[in-house]
């Protein structure tokens, strides 16, 4: 647009004060920058009225379907994204009610056993995890405690 450099506004300043005289001239500046104001809002006002339009025609979505067109990869996890959610949503478990299996009955007792199993494989797993996070607690400990004697030997102590 307008590239005016310190020169030119110096320029500018100058012949204003000789044209409209010193008396004038804060009249004059306080004028032009009211115009400048009043041109960048329209301007403003403009530009928020064509965004406006464009999102009523659609661009957006011809803007989205150009992204995924040049980002393919993107697209396909978009895609693998929303069914993933739509699958979440229809097997939420909330919203059926699961028969219970007849306890006497051979599916019964299958189910019951199965069920006995999970929990045996969760506690198991649980306490695996348990004792895992102890043994790297305890290694991290002696880390510490290995490094904090190696800082507080003194140089005359040292090998």
């Amino acid at each position: 647009m307008l590239d005016l450099g310190w020169g030119e506004l110096l320029l500018i300043g100058i012949v204003a004060l000789i044209v409209v005289g010193p008396k004038d001239l804060p009249v004059l500046f306080r004028n032009v920058g009211l115009f400048v104001g009043r041109a960048k809002g329209m301007a403003r006002e403009f530009t928020r009225a064509m965004h406006d339009a464009a999102d009523e025609a659609g661009v957006k979505d011809v803007t989205r379907t150009l992204k995924t067109a040049t980002n393919p990869l993107g697209s396909a996890l978009d895609g693998v994204r929303d069914a993933a959610r739509d699958m979440s949503k229809s097997l939420d478990p909330t919203k059926f009610d699961k028969p219970k299996p007849d306890p006497n009955s051979e599916t019964g007792k299958l189910a019951a056993e199965r069920a006995e199993s999970a929990k045996k494989i969760q506690a198991a797993t649980a306490r695996a995890a348990a004792e895992r996070k102890a043994r790297e607690a305890a290694e991290a400990l002696k880390k510490a405690d290995e490094m904090e004697a190696e800082l507080t030997k003194t140089p005359e102590t040292k090998p």
